[in-house]
C-alpha cells in the first residue's frame, strides 16, 4: 500500500495514500484494534448532516469563507449519499467522548473539500478539519447531538412504520379469528373458553402500547446538545450558531429538534438514551411474548397444541425429513434477547457521566441504534413471513374445548364450586368429558349444559 504523511499536534503519521481521513483517524485506528466494528452508518449519516448544516450556518455567520462552507457542505452531502462509507474506520470501542469518530468525519470532510477546491486530496489547506469543519463545535456537544438525531430519525422512519404494520396485522387476525372458539390457558393449564380473536387482540394491544411508549419519549429526544461546546458553556461558539443549525437540521429531517434547555445536563448525561433503551427493551419483551405464544400455538403438527398454522418457510432439520420449524418466531425471540442485552450496556453506559461529560457515548450510540434497527427489521419480517400467513385450526380448537376439564367452571352458578370440583375430578379420573359426566349423572339438563358450552365470547 502507498502512504502519504499527514501531521497533527503530536507529529507525523503515515496514512494510506488514497484515504480521505488523516492523522488523527489513523492514530485511532492504530490505538483501538478491538472489535473491527465501526459506528453504524445511520450514525455516520446523521453526523454528516450536522456537519453540513454547521458549515452552511458558519458560512452565513462569517465564521468561515463561503467557498469553504459550500465545499464542506457538498462533501457532507456525498457522505450522506454513501459515497465514503469505507472511510469511517474508527472502532466503536474508542475514546468515550467519540472524539475519534468526530475527527474521522472532520478529516474526511476537510480532505474532500480540499479536493473540491484544489484538486488535492488530504491536508489542512485551505480547509482545516478543526478550524473550519469543526468551527463552533466540540465532540462533546456534537456526539450527544448525533445520538439524538440518529435515534429519532431511525425511530421515525424505520421503527414506527414497522410497529404500525405489525399492529395492523395482529388486529386483522383478531378480527378474522373473532368467532373461533378455543380453550384459554393459565399456568400452562387449561382455563376457561375464549376466542382466538380475543387472544390476538391482546397481542395487538401490546404493540399499540409499545407505540405509545415510544412516542412519549420523543420530546426528550428532540432536545439537542449542540451549542454547548466543551463543557456546556458555549465557549468559542457564535451565539446564533446552535439555534440556526438546529433549525436547519429540523427542516431537513422534518423533526422538530430544538436546543437543549440545559446544556450541562445534555452533555453530562445520557438519561434520554437510557429511557429510550428501556422502552425498546419493554418492546422486545412484548415481541418475545407474542412470538413465544405463536410458536406454541402452532406446535405440532400432530403432537403439539396445533391451534394455529404458520407459514412453512424452510426445512427444519438436517436429520429429520419433513420437519419444519417456527423460524420467524425464533428469530424474533433472539432479537429480543439482543435488545435486552443492549439495554443493560446502555444502562451501564448512562452511569458514565463524570462531571461535565458522559464518556461512554460510542457504545451507547452503537447499542441504541442496533436495538432500533433490529426491532425494525424483525417486526417487518414477523408481519410478512409469519403473522399475515397465520390460519386457525378450528377443528383442533373445538376438540380442545370439548375435552377441557375447565368447562366445569361454567357449572358453578348452578351447582356450586365444591360440587363442580368433584365433577372435574371424576371426569379426569375416568377420561370422560365434563359433558359426559354431567349427563350420565343427571346433574343438569342437557339444554342448560349446551347453553353453558355455547359461551358468549363477549369483549374483544
Amino acid at each position: 500500500m502507498d502512504y502519504r504523511e499527514e501531521k497533527d499536534t503530536m507529529g507525523m503519521v503515515r496514512v494510506p495514500k488514497n484515504s480521505y481521513y488523516g492523522a488523527q483517524t489513523q492514530r485511532a485506528v492504530d490505538n483501538f484494534p478491538i472489535s473491527g466494528t465501526s459506528l453504524p452508518l445511520s450514525f455516520i449519516y446523521s453526523l454528516a448532516l450536522v456537519k453540513k448544516c454547521a458549515a452552511q450556518v458558519n458560512a452565513a455567520l462569517g465564521g468561515i469563507d463561503s467557498s469553504m462552507g459550500q465545499a464542506i457542505a457538498q462533501a457532507a452531502q456525498e457522505v450522506m449519499e454513501g459515497k465514503f462509507d469505507d472511510q469511517f474506520v474508527v472502532d466503536v470501542f474508542q475514546t468515550g467522548s467519540g472524539t475519534s469518530t468526530n475527527m474521522n468525519m472532520n478529516e474526511v470532510l476537510a480532505s474532500r473539500a480540499n479536493e473540491i477546491l484544489t484538486g488535492q486530496r488530504g491536508g489542512k489547506s485551505p480547509v482545516h478539519p478543526n478550524d473550519h469543519v469543526n468551527a463552533s463545535q466540540s465532540s462533546n456537544d456534537v456526539i450527544p447531538t448525533v445520538i439524538h438525531v440518529s435515534a429519532l430519525t431511525q425511530i421515525s422512519t424505520r421503527l414506527m412504520p414497522a410497529l404500525e404494520a405489525l399492529e395492523r396485522a395482529l388486529s386483522e387476525k383478531a378480527l378474522e379469528f373473532r368467532t373461533v372458539k378455543k380453550i384459554g390457558r393459565t399456568h400452562l393449564q387449561d382455563a376457561v373458553p375464549m376466542t382466538l380473536g380475543q387472544e390476538f387482540s391482546g397481542y395487538a394491544r401490546q404493540i399499540t402500547l409499545a407505540i405509545q411508549r415510544l412516542g412519549a419519549v420523543k420530546p426528550r429526544l428532540l432536545e439537542l446538545a449542540l451549542g454547548g461546546t466543551a463543557v456546556g458553556s458555549g465557549l468559542n461558539a457564535h451565539p446564533d450558531f446552535a439555534p440556526r443549525v438546529i433549525q436547519t437540521i429540523a427542516a431537513k429531517t422534518q423533526l422538530e429538534f430544538r436546543e437543549a434547555e440545559n446544556h450541562f445536563q445534555a452533555q453530562a448525561t445520557q438519561d434520554t438514551a437510557v429511557e429510550t433503551s428501556g422502552i425498546l427493551k419493554s418492546m422486545a419483551v412484548a415481541l418475545v411474548k407474542i412470538a413465544n405464544d405463536i410458536r406454541w400455538l402452532a406446535s405440532g403438527p400432530r403432537c403439539g397444541v396445533g391451534e394455529i398454522n404458520i407459514p412453512s418457510l424452510q426445512p427444519g432439520s438436517s436429520i429429520m425429513p419433513g420437519k419444519v420449524n417456527p423460524v420467524i418466531p425464533e428469530a424474533v425471540i433472539q432479537v429480543g434477547a439482543q435488545v435486552m442485552g443492549n439495554d443493560t450496556t446502555i444502562m451501564v453506559g448512562g452511569q458514565g457521566g463524570n462531571f461535565e461529560l458522559n464518556v461512554m457515548l460510542p457504545v451507547i450510540a452503537h447499542n441504541l441504534l442496533q436495538s432500533i434497527e433490529l426491532l425494525s427489521s424483525v417486526s417487518i419480517l414477523f408481519v410478512g413471513k409469519c403473522v399475515n400467513g397465520i390460519t386457525a385450526n378450528e377443528e383442533k380448537c373445538a376438540a380442545f374445548i370439548e375435552k377441557s376439564l375447565a368447562l366445569v367452571t361454567g357449572l358453578i352458578p348452578h351447582i356450586g364450586y365444591d360440587r363442580a370440583a368433584d365433577i372435574a375430578k371424576k371426569a379426569h379420573k375416568s377420561g370422560k368429558t365434563i359433558r359426559q359426566v354431567v349427563l350420565e349423572n343427571n346433574i343438569l339438563p342437557e339444554a342448560i349444559l349446551n347453553g353453558i358450552a355455547e359461551f358468549n365470547p363477549g369483549r374483544m
